[in-house]
């Protein structure tokens, strides 16, 4: 790919763990270096030694990486120390990473007021800090912190910030849009200033999203000269984060043409990779991610999937397989033949579009989303519809009856608990089971019992488990009489997840509909035929 290199510098371990109820263990910080370099990342920042345990077991037993290089965040020394002898320089330069990211302030309202110290003084701290850093170390990165803050209010002194930092021998310059308030065209404006200071070969983006605009601010530079950027796997930040380096990428290297050192290969890990770091943060990926988001090539209406079916381009930007995604084509109440056609055959199921069945199945489809269901979210009981409406998949069970109990009480150690009991009677085989199981909640406890009673006759749902459990109220005005919608995710230990829904009045009910998707999907995927 032809075009100008471009730097990847990543701060997930580090800002991303600011990140509102996310809480990295040195394992977690391991696993996502390695998958980082992997990728192709160019700079993963492990975080601040000396600032907290799991940031000093990191550098002290830091992951081998290939291709990337580690760095160590710190800032500039304080006032009144020498550079040689501040504590928290000490610790950063001396944490066994070749590669420091110092911050100092460019805000002369900051250096005056958050600091306490003159304008002249900050400058030396820049330039000491960033010396001894530039001696002792391979590389030194100076984080020019409310950089375009300090630009606006006073040009000349937020630019000999610079100065100072790039005569010390700093090899990158970072310009910080701390509160993330500044707008792309003034980033690009501003930027272009900036490199006649700082060469654009040294100089570096790291921006914040709280004006949605990180991902935007960030591409403004590099097109104004910058040629490294900072960012976060996900968009992981403090408020309301930083730029995403999972949207910065391709569209670096698939809008703009620039090389990084993520090869084209290797962009194909994208969505795994963002996916992957949510589930080890157990959260849910989101859905409209761009690129990588299930829904980012998701196509509901049904002229929209004809057009898809003829040239891709009309709806899709990229081919979806250049980031690991893939084409998804909803089937829902606004759905068209051409969206049905398409769905079953990404299912394997090859199917005309003039066949017989398939009309009834788009009126069924239709008519069970009316009455609350939604299979945009539910691609595993959307198959079994399919497939069933199709006779193609038998009743492995049958329910006979169940019933679940509640109780609050005292345990033995004076503990309010609440528990639920389960019991169920289901045919299998010919055969009547009749199980009862404890559990964490009704539907936990519901799922046991089923699964007690169909595990010898079919082993292999011994290993499932549920991992997601949605609830909504479809019509909130009729109190408790109201509709509910359950959505039940479940994953086998292989690294499969699928996801099922069950509509009902009964909460309880709609919650044993979806599990009975769930197990019925699991035996079908397994190759059960009767």
């Amino acid at each position: 790919m032809a075009g100008e290199r471009i730097y990847l510098y990543d701060t997930t371990l580090r800002d991303g763990a600011q990140t509102q109820g996310v809480d990295f263990g040195p394992a977690d910080k391991a696993v996502i270096a390695r998958e980082l370099d992997r990728l192709g990342i160019d700079y993963i920042e492990g975080g601040w030694p000396g600032a907290n345990p799991t940031d000093d077991a990191l550098f002290r037993e830091p992951p081998r990486l290939g291709r990337a290089r580690l760095a160590a965040f710190g800032m500039t020394r304080r006032a009144g120390r020498s550079a040689a002898n501040d504590p928290g320089l000490a610790a950063t330069l001396g944490c066994g990473a070749r590669v420091a990211c110092l911050v100092g302030k460019s805000w002369d309202f900051q250096v005056e007021t958050a600091l306490g110290v003159s304008l002249a003084e900050n400058l030396a701290m820049i330039a000491e800090s960033v010396g001894l850093a530039a001696c002792r170390l391979d590389e030194t990165l100076f984080d020019a912190e409310h950089f375009f803050d300090g630009y606006k209010a006073n040009p000349d002194y937020a630019l000999s910030c610079l100065a100072a930092a790039r005569d010390a021998g700093a090899r990158w310059i970072v310009l910080c849009d701390t509160n993330g308030g500044t707008l792309p065209h003034e980033v690009e404006a501003i930027v272009r200033e900036v490199v006649r200071t700082v060469p654009g070969e040294r100089l570096g983006i790291h921006c914040h999203n709280d004006t949605a605009n990180a991902v935007a601010n960030s591409l403004a530079a590099i097109r104004a000269g910058a040629r490294q950027v900072q960012g976060t796997l996900n968009g992981l930040g403090e408020r309301c984060g930083n730029a995403d380096l999972v949207a910065l990428l391709p569209s670096l290297m698939l809008k703009m043409g620039y090389r990084t050192g993520v090869s084209e290969e290797a962009l194909r890990g994208l969505t795994h990779l963002s996916r992957l770091i949510d589930e080890r943060l157990n959260r849910a990926p989101d859905r409209h991610a761009a690129y990588v988001g299930e829904a980012a090539f998701a196509h509901k209406a049904g002229l929209h999937a004809s057009a898809v079916e003829k040239d891709p381009r009309c709806y899709e930007h990229i081919d979806p397989a250049a980031v690991g995604n893939r084409r998804h084509v909803v089937v829902s109440d606004q759905a068209g033949r051409a969206n049905l056609v398409t769905r079953l055959r990404d299912l394997g199921i090859e199917v005309a579009a003039d066949h017989p069945k398939l009309g009834a199945l788009l009126d069924l489809v239709k008519q069970r989303e009316f009455a609350g269901y939604a299979y945009d979210g539910a691609e595993a009981s959307f198959e079994l519809l399919a497939r069933r409406a199709l006779g193609a998949v038998p009743d492995y069970f049958r329910l006979t009856s169940f019933r679940v109990i509640d109780e609050r009480r005292w345990n033995a150690r004076g503990e309010l608990v609440t528990l639920s009991e389960a019991t169920i009677k289901v045919e299998v085989a010919g055969e009547t089971a009749m199980t009862v199981a404890e559990g964490n909640g009704p539907v936990n406890a519901l799922d046991t019992a089923l699964r007690q009673a169909l595990t010898p006759a079919f082993p292999e749902l011994a290993h499932i488990r549920l991992t997601d459990y949605k609830v909504r109220i479809l019509t909130p005005q009729d109190g408790t009489k109201a509709v509910t919608r359950v959505m039940i995710e479940t994953a086998d230990g292989k690294g499969e997840s699928w996801s099922t829904v069950g509509v009902s009045t009964n909460v309880i009910d709609a919650s044993y509909n979806a599990l009975h998707d769930s197990l019925t999907y699991k035996l079908w995927r397994e190759g059960r035929r009767g």
